[in-house]
């Protein structure tokens, strides 16, 4: 099917939100190559289980695409427009599995030497669509968090490198209620601004006690869930003829409920939860994996305004085969190597936290857990600079926030 053949009734299998929407767009749905659409139905198809930040992203762009005139869309699609497409392919149901078609699509321009044209029409696409659509500043300076080092002692060899030219590193804070007094910070932003799933509390162990205000998401929480899942993935690979790809596009089309997760909770976080750990690498066995992926997810698709992220001693290293399959022993924690995980990870991200709206504003505090050293990345302090005041964690709070 082309897409100038698209009829209302179609979407009848898209949720609530999703389906109006598509409903309501399917005129210039019928004006667009086949090469783009699905990419678009992609993410519509999802609508009601996204953030609020990425339900307007999709509501500007149809907007945009809507205000487009027959002479502009031709212009703006004509790259896409140029791209053969396979008999195949304009027979599989892309509107209802437009993740399949896109999966198919990517390897026939592989196999037909379109690539390269593919990708420099969607750059050129996104750069109009930036044009249109400018990046909007977000009402405070955003605040990232990061919590490195639990249950390490002692550490002689420096932390912090690659965030260090960046701030000011303080190497005198005094560490009593720090963990309490960086999440009093968070609450008090959440309260003072009350944005949905704009204020995030990541941990990769157990959670302290938090304000209900702060969307929390951790690794102990979804315990069960992940157990639930290394079953579905081991049960999966025993299969005969089972690889990689296909093991995670069956994975990519599990469901929460899928996974014993309550149809009467958050379906938004729960779609989230689901994908941080059918589509991360080692999200399911690694704690810091899941702590650092969670964190990208969330800066990327929630764009939240705080983020503070607590990493946990991750499990020892042991055969893939275990960690797949042994629920009963508790496994053996390398608090020395999640440390150097963590302290990579507080790394990218303040990168990802560099990538969002206002970043020029934006504040980044990295602290070792429980111990004296500290770094503030901030627009009100040096750059590569150190500091041996002695100080509170609620006085070097003051000098991060201003």
């Amino acid at each position: 099917m082309r897409p100038d053949s698209l009829e209302p009734g179609q979407f009848a299998a898209y949720p609530p939100l999703a389906r109006e929407r598509a409903v309501a767009n399917v005129p210039v749905f019928r004006k667009l190559p086949l090469s783009f659409l699905p990419s678009l139905l992609l993410n519509l198809s999802d609508y009601d289980y996204r953030f609020p930040e990425e339900r307007g992203a999709i509501d500007s762009e149809l907007s945009v695409l809507r205000s487009l005139s027959a002479l502009q869309l031709s212009e703006w699609f004509a790259p896409f427009a140029k791209l053969s497409v396979s008999g195949k392919l304009e027979r599989v149901d892309w509107v209802s599995h437009p993740a399949a078609f896109l999966e198919d699509e990517s390897a026939w321009l592989w196999t037909t030497g379109q690539q390269d044209a593919f990708r420099t029409a969607a750059i050129q696409y996104g750069t109009r669509l930036e044009k249109a659509i400018p990046p909007q500043a977000p009402p405070i300076p955003r605040l990232g968090i990061a919590v490195i080092g639990q249950g390490v002692s002692s550490w002689s060899a420096p932390l912090f490198r690659n965030l260090r030219p960046q701030g000011t590193f303080f190497g005198q804070v005094q560490p009593e209620n720090g963990l309490q007094l960086l999440l009093a910070a968070v609450e008090k932003r959440a309260a003072a601004h009350p944005v949905p799933y704009g204020h995030w509390y990541v941990d990769g162990g157990e959670p302290v006690d938090h304000s209900p205000r702060l969307t929390c998401v951790s690794y102990a929480a979804l315990k069960p869930v992940r157990w639930r899942l290394l079953r579905y993935m081991q049960k999966e690979i025993d299969q005969p003829g089972m690889g990689p790809e296909q093991l995670r596009t069956d994975m990519a089309r599990l469901r929460p409920e899928e996974l014993g997760m309550s149809a009467s909770g958050d379906a938004v976080l729960d779609h989230f939860q689901i994908k941080v750990l059918t589509e991360g690498s080692g999200t399911q066995i690694f704690s810091t994996t899941f702590a650092q992926w969670t964190a990208r997810e969330a800066l990327r698709r929630a764009q939240p305004l705080s983020l503070l992220v607590r990493f946990a001693p991750r499990q020892r290293q042991r055969p893939m085969k275990e960690m797949l399959t042994d629920s009963k022993t508790v496994p053996q924690l390398d608090p020395a190597g999640s440390l150097i995980d963590a302290d990579m990870g507080a790394w990218y991200n303040w990168i990802d936290q560099q990538r969002l709206a206002g970043y020029e504003q934006s504040v980044f505090i990295a602290w070792f857990e429980g111990h004296q050293q500290a770094l503030v990345i901030a627009p009100t302090l040096p750059r590569g600079t150190e500091s041996s005041t002695a100080m509170s964690m609620g006085k070097l709070i003051s000098f991060a926030l201003g």
